[in-house]
Order: C-alpha cells, then structure tokens, then sequence
C-alpha cells in the first residue's frame, strides 16, 4: 500500500472548494484527514492514473458533479467513469450482481478497463448519463488512485484531466497550468499506459472504448 502522504504535493496556501470557501495552508501529517474532509464535502481534486491526470469527486455530491462539468466544458449526457479501491466499494452503486458474476469482477481487477453494469436507481443522473441507467465502474491499477479511494472512504469520479476534446494533463505541472486553484492536485506518476482505459458492456460484452 503506498504511504498517500509522498504523493500530497504542489498544495497551494488556499484550497478552493466549490462556494470559493478557503482552506488553510495544510502540514503534511494532516493531509490525508483533511483531503477526506475536501472531497466529502465537494472538493475536486486531480490524481494520476494508468495513463493520465484525472478530474475525481465525491460521485454522490450533485454540487461536485456540476462543477467538472463546467471545468471540463464537458456536456452531462456522457456520465462518468466511477473507480474505487475494491469492487466492495463500488457496489453501494451498482445493483446486485449474482456471485459468479461477482468472482469475475473481483478476478479482472485491478485493470485499466471500465465495466459499464446496471447502477442503482438512486445513482445521480450527472454520474450516470442522462437516461442511462448503468454506470461504468473500475478498481484501477493505479497504486495512488487505488489509495485514494480508501482515504477519501467514497469512490471517486474519475475523468480525463482536461478541458472536452483538448491534450490531457500528463503532470501536476500541467495541471497546476491549466486549471490552477480549481483542483487539489494529488502527485505522482501516471502509468506507462499510452490510450485511455477501455470501457466495456459487461451485459453485451460489447466494447464501447
């Protein structure tokens, strides 16, 4: 399990939240606590992944969800991508799926592929699409994105690092370029992964990325 506090880096003496709210400069044996607290409460925050800097939230928060995607200029019918640490932490998302399907989950992940399965009623249309009733869902393997999750005690929204249609961030550098203030930016490697991750019906087994 990787120590979160090497890679809570490039923190800025304010952290804006989504009512422009500020946070005092952090000490690093606060950081985990207090980037729990962020995230519950809205915050965004960018991390590395398998092949880029993602945009992450809270997937239950309306408010956060609104906010990527304004950020991103990204349009609501497309939904989101949701990672969490293990498929447990998922599944308060998803509808129950039968055991054997379950030990397949379990046995794919960590993996840089999306499942896209039927995702309970009360999931927030902003995550899901509108008029979709499935989520794409993903334990990544990514160690930092992995621990995160577990931090944070949510799964977390997970999407591309940039604004729709333009180059993802690659670096905290550039993401601290594009974005400034707006993130919490979570340092740390991206993965040696050169394409986004694939996203599969599980349903259909039809690839969809």
């Amino acid at each position: 399990m990787p120590d979160l506090l090497r890679f809570c880096k490039g923190f800025s003496p304010q952290i804006h939240s989504l009512n422009h709210s500020t946070m005092p400069r952090l000490l690093p044996h606060h950081a985990p606590s207090a980037l729990r607290r962020y995230i519950q409460r809205g915050g965004l925050i960018a991390y590395p992944t398998e092949s880029c800097y993602g945009i992450g939230a809270n997937p239950r928060h309306a408010h956060a969800l609104r906010a990527i995607l304004r950020l991103k200029k990204r349009p609501q019918h497309k939904g989101f991508i949701t990672i969490g640490n293990t498929l447990a932490q998922l599944e308060p998302l998803l509808q129950r799926q039968p055991e054997n399907v379950r030990a397949q989950l379990q046995a794919a992940w960590p993996a840089p592929i999306s499942f896209v399965l039927p995702a309970r009623p009360r999931v927030l249309p902003q995550l899901r699409g509108n008029r979709r009733s499935k989520l794409a869902v993903r334990v990544p393997d990514h160690a930092v994105a992995r621990e995160l999750c577990r931090i944070a005690g949510t799964p977390l929204v997970s999407t591309s690092c940039n604004q729709s249609g333009k180059r993802v961030c690659k670096s905290a550098r550039e993401v601290r370029r594009l974005f400034g203030r707006k993130l919490w930016i979570v340092g740390g490697r991206v993965g040696k992964r050169k394409q986004p991750s694939e996203i599969v019906d599980w349903a259909e087994n039809r690839r969809l990325r």
